[in-house]
C-alpha cells in the first residue's frame, strides 16, 4: 500500500506551462464573430475589399474571403484590443449593428481565447446599398455563371 501524503507534484496543470495565442488567432475570431451579425455587410475598406477579391483569384492565394480583412489587434497574455472596419448593410441602425459586433467580439474572444477584451474601436467605412453591387461579388457572380 501507498502512503498519500498530500503533496501534489509540479501544481496544478495550468500553471506546468504557458499558452500563447498569436495575434491572427485573435483576428480570425473577432473576424468571424463580427460577421455573424446581421446589418454587418462585409469587413474592411471598399478598396481592401476589392484588391483582396483580386488577390483570392489569383492561383494559389488560397480559396473564400481572408476573415482578417478589416481587422487589427494587440493581443497580451492577459488582454486584448480590437479594431474593426465594416461595411453596414443600408437601412439598418448603425449604433445598433456597432453595440451587437461589439457584444459578439468580446463573447467569442473571451470564450474562445480566455483574453480580457478591455476595447472594441469600430469604424464604420461604408454602407451598402441596395442597389450597388460589391467589387468581390461581381468576381464570384461570373464564376457560378460559367
Amino acid at each position: 500500500m501507498t502512503e498519500n501524503t498530500g503533496v501534489k507534484h509540479g501544481g496544478a496543470p495550468g500553471s506546468r506551462g504557458r499558452t500563447t495565442i498569436a495575434d491572427v488567432v485573435v483576428e480570425k475570431i473577432a473576424g468571424m464573430a463580427a460577421r455573424d451579425v446581421l446589418g454587418v455587410h462585409a469587413l474592411g475598406s471598399g478598396f481592401a475589399r476589392s484588391m483582396g477579391s483580386m488577390r483570392e483569384r489569383m492561383p494559389g492565394a488560397g480559396s473564400g474571403k481572408s476573415v482578417t480583412r478589416g481587422v487589427s489587434v494587440e493581443v497580451g497574455d492577459l488582454q486584448a484590443a480590437i479594431d474593426l472596419e465594416i461595411v453596414v448593410d443600408y437601412g439598418v441602425s448603425i449604433t445598433d449593428v456597432a453595440g451587437a459586433v461589439r457584444e459578439n467580439v468580446i463573447s467569442a474572444v473571451e470564450r474562445m481565447a480566455g483574453r480580457e477584451v478591455v476595447e472594441v474601436n469600430i469604424m464604420v467605412s461604408d454602407v451598402k446599398l441596395p442597389d450597388e453591387e460589391d467589387e468581390g461579388d461581381e468576381g464570384e457572380e461570373r464564376q457560378r455563371i460559367q
